[in-house]
């Protein structure tokens, strides 16, 4: 099973890069623990509730702060100070671990300041809302479908920003366990004598995660399969490209030993 690691070193990053960027000279405590005095409409100037959400980050309080960042953008929409709290409410959801908030808010504020400085980081914390809610091989992969895209659409945008080269390892790791899944649906096929659907999840390791760990195995598989299927001549083929590509794999050794066993004196078609 492919495990997708966390990267606690670059959520303190994050925070630097978001923190940093946006926090403003001074907190100012306002209302105490979860009490609902702190998200009750009560008109305050911008600073002071600004500074008011800063200060529940600052202590740990995530959630409420991503709500007084937002009650910050609702009662001062016009204000600088709005876009800056449309941000730094999807960075405070995202360190809650509520990932559909913390993507919401980043999707409004590229929606509003779409050429804006910070619209780079937008893009990532949106991708690492995915990302972080990645399941196992075993569940369905749509959020991991979405992992890739997003992680994708920071490198088509921001090739050269900070973000791109995290992203691309992520993209590399979403891609070995996406191939994971396509391996473990096949061996069930295989399992179950389905060799037809079994080879077209193999190919699909081959054809779309050829630079992802499994691909060795789907090879092995490939060979299995058509073997199976009555193909020897291709079975050969796959065999063969396996033995290029990986020379001295177990897998390798075992698609070799298969033909070997199976298709004696075949040619590759």
């Amino acid at each position: 099973m492919t495990m997708i690691p966390r990267s606690p070193a670059k959520l303190a990053l994050a925070a630097a890069l978001c923190c940093g960027a946006l926090a403003t000279s001074g907190c100012a405590a306002f209302g105490g623990g979860n009490d609902p005095v702190d998200t009750a409409y009560v008109a305050r100037d911008v600073e002071t509730l600004y500074a008011a959400a800063k200060d529940k980050l600052d202590r740990g309080n995530a959630p409420l702060a991503g709500a007084l960042f937002d009650e910050t953008e609702r009662q001062h929409p016009y204000s600088p100070w709005a876009r800056r709290a449309q941000l730094m409410s999807a960075f405070s959801y995202y360190v809650a671990e509520d990932y559909n908030k913390a993507i919401q808010a980043a999707q409004r504020f590229l929606s509003i300041h779409p050429g804006n400085k910070d619209a780079p980081y937008a893009y990532y914390l949106i991708a690492l809302s995915y990302y972080e809610q990645i399941s196992d091989v075993h569940r369905d992969q749509k959020i991991t479908e979405q992992a890739r895209a997003a992680l994708n659409e920071v490198v088509r945008r921001f090739p050269q920003s900070e973000y791109a080269g995290d992203a691309r390892l992520k993209l590399d790791l979403v891609n070995d366990h996406l191939a994971g899944k396509e391996m473990e649906i096949g061996r069930f096929y295989a399992q179950s004598g389905k060799w037809l659907a079994a080879q077209l999840r193999f190919q699909n390791v081959v054809d779309e995660y050829q630079t992802t760990s499994h691909a060795p195995e789907a090879l092995y598989r490939l060979t299995e399969s058509n073997l199976a299927l009555g193909i020897p001549e291709e079975a050969v083929k796959y065999a063969a490209v396996l033995g290029a590509n990986y020379p001295g794999n177990k897998w390798y050794d075992r698609a070799y030993e298969l033909v070997q066993d199976h298709a004696p004196g075949v040619t590759a078609s």
